[in-house]
Parts: C-alpha cells; structure tokens; sequence
C-alpha cells in the first residue's frame, strides 16, 4: 500500500513506476494489492525510482510492528498477546494468554480436539486443565504438554491465571481464530 501511494502522490500510472523499477505492470500491481511477496531485487528497484531509501518504503506508519496488542474475547474470558507473527519457526505460534473464565461447569461441549500437541506453562495463577475424563491442576512454573486428540480446555482456578502457549498451526486455527 505504501508504493502505490507513493506512486499516487507522483502522479505516476502503474505502467510508469513499473518501466522506471524494470519490472511488469502485472508483477507490480500483484505486489501493490499484497497478492505477491515482493522480491529484494524488486523492492531496490522500486525504491530507486521513487527515490526512497529501503528503510523508508518498508518502514511502519505506527507502531503496529513493535507493540503487540491485547485481543480480549470476554465471552470466552480469554485475553490473547499474539507474540509471533505470519507463523513463527517451524509453523509454530507464541502467545501469552490470560484466562480469567474460571474453572467449573465445563460441560463435554466446552471440549475441543483438533489434530496436533499443544503446549503451555503457566507463568502466574493456576489453571485447570480438562483432558478428557481427567481434571488437571497446573501451577505456576508448572509446564503442560499434550495430544489435542484428546478433548481439552482450560479455565483459571480462583482468579486469573497467565500462561505462555506454543501452539501447531491446527492449534493455533482452534485456540485464537474462534
């Protein structure tokens, strides 16, 4: 979005920043609507025809890049820090959570089982976690690890409770895209 409203504020069409960065018409409208990633050899290209250096053409409007902001799910009691972003290594996803739906009256429809493992520690509080038939206490310092083919939730115990989860893509699809 930043190239085509730089290219905007020249007056220049698509045909022209592409002839001036050497590159297709095509390619370059793919990369100003985010439909293609954009190349290094491209982005050099582009910012020497805008004359733009490459910090200031990838450069953040706001502080959206460094900030993470809380997602708050009150119906769920679950406030989510999403600490890596567009998959983190290895497919993997980082976030702290913090719970404050307390445990009890979790009925089996509050069971959810997707393909993968999920993991957590628990960094303040106490959570219950529900492993099918079983009912597990996890304490602070306390780390829990397990197959979520196996029914589960979690909710705090008398108060809320901070975990850190490191979640598979089918988790991480389960857990914070509901």
């Amino acid at each position: 979005m930043r190239i085509r409203s730089l290219r905007k504020a020249r007056g220049w069409s698509l045909d022209n920043l592409a002839e001036r960065a050497g590159i297709s018409p095509s390619q370059l409208s793919r990369i100003e609507t985010g439909h293609r990633r954009i190349s290094l050899d491209q982005l050099t290209a582009i910012s020497a025809a805008l004359g733009k250096s490459l910090d200031e053409l990838v450069e953040s409007p706001d502080d959206s890049d460094v900030v993470i902001r809380p997602d708050r799910d009150e119906t769920r009691g679950v406030t989510t820090w999403l600490l890596t972003r567009d998959n983190g290594p290895q497919g993997l996803t980082v976030a702290k959570m913090r719970l404050t739906d307390q445990a009890g009256g979790v009925t089996p429809d509050d069971l959810g089982v997707h393909p993968g493992r999920d993991w957590f520690t628990v960094l303040s509080g106490t959570v219950v976690l529900y492993l099918g038939e079983r009912v597990i206490r996890v304490e602070t310092g306390q780390a829990a690890s397990f197959s979520t083919m196996t029914p589960h939730a979690m909710r705090s115990d008398r108060g809320p409770a901070e975990v850190l989860v490191i979640l598979d893509h089918n988790g991480e699809r389960s857990h914070l895209r509901t």
